[in-house]
């Protein structure tokens, strides 16, 4: 690993080893991330996600990212509700099995060990309280683990019997299982970074397309998916659920914040990509647009803070 960032080395491009932060909906601002830093001629050599990190990370790592990035952008608030399975039995409230389905048609199945580069989803035993690193077998289903939040969220059970949770919960920002990894540039990017930001200023200047175009966006299969699990008089329970639980998710992303801080201290990376918390409510995955536009920006002021990549010229 590199000392500093200012100098990138010559000839080839830079490698690449990046951990995805925890963080619901923000994480839709990895999108942006990953983009800038292919634009800005780096070469990611492997990544490692928690929660949501593992779900960019994982489809990234799969080659799909530009067909998930289209299908999330054409979500509306609707859309968003008709992914969650609402239960009352078992111990979450969500079973999470449409948002993984959906995944799954939209993208297909892979195996870990078959990704063009080297993966590891964060997830946690919640029985035996330790953190589980997910770098073999099904892809979606490491990356259902990972997205467990507690209490939210069915554990996601293996064939192996264990419980598996939310990585954020022990590892929010998962820069330790890159450290086996080879590369020049290790770079981290949570999403609980301190300020203010207002993601209307970022929608003003992004062209939104209208509701028959995003519509058009989303694989009828996955459409009528929708359509079957929707009824529409789970509005209204589904909404009052979210509300029931806001605090909840305030609380864990408050305790996040600090265990994220106290890990990069301990492993620093070579640079730390800060999505600021109050950028939008865990929930709110129907702002990707302004979400991804807000991870470019970030990501590019990073950068040339860094003094590395084009801006820098």
């Amino acid at each position: 690993m590199s000392d500093s960032l200012s100098n990138p080395p010559a000839g080839p491009r830079p490698r690449v080893a990046l951990a995805l932060g925890s963080g619901g909906a923000r994480g839709l601002a990895h999108i942006g991330v990953i983009e800038v830093l292919q634009e800005a001629g780096f070469e990611i050599v492997a990544v490692a996600g928690s929660s949501m990190g593992a779900v960019i990370g994982g489809i990234y790592a799969l080659g799909k990212l530009s067909t998930y990035r289209d299908w999330v952008c054409s979500l509306d608030k609707v859309d968003v509700l008709r992914l969650l399975d609402w239960t009352l039995t078992g111990p979450g409230f969500i079973k999470g099995d449409r948002i993984i389905k959906s995944l799954r048609a939209l993208l297909g199945e892979a195996d870990i060990e078959s990704l063009r580069i080297p993966f590891t989803a964060v997830a946690v035993d919640i029985d035996r309280q330790r953190e589980v690193w997910l770098a073999r077998g099904r892809l979606f289903d490491a990356i259902r683990a990972s997205i467990a939040i507690p209490m939210l969220f069915h554990p996601f059970e293996g064939e192996d019997g264990r419980r598996l949770v939310d990585g954020g919960l022990l590892n929010p920002v998962p820069v330790t299982p890159l450290l086996r990894e080879r590369y020049d540039y290790l770079i981290a990017v949570s999403l609980d970074g301190p300020g203010e930001i207002n993601l209307q200023e970022f929608a003003k200047s992004i062209p939104r397309q209208n509701s028959a175009t995003r519509k058009r966006l989303i694989p009828a299969r996955v459409h009528n998916l929708f359509a079957e699990w929707h009824p529409a008089h789970e509005h209204h329970e589904v909404q009052n659920q979210l509300g029931r639980f806001g605090l909840s998710v305030a609380a864990m992303e408050l305790m996040q914040a600090n265990l994220a801080r106290l890990k990069l201290a301990v492993h620093r990376p070579d640079l730390v990509i800060e999505i600021p918390l109050n950028s939008c409510a865990s929930y709110e995955f129907y702002r990707a647009t302004e979400l991804i536009a807000l991870g470019h920006a970030i990501t590019n002021r990073a950068l040339r803070a860094a003094g590395i990549g084009p801006q820098a010229a």
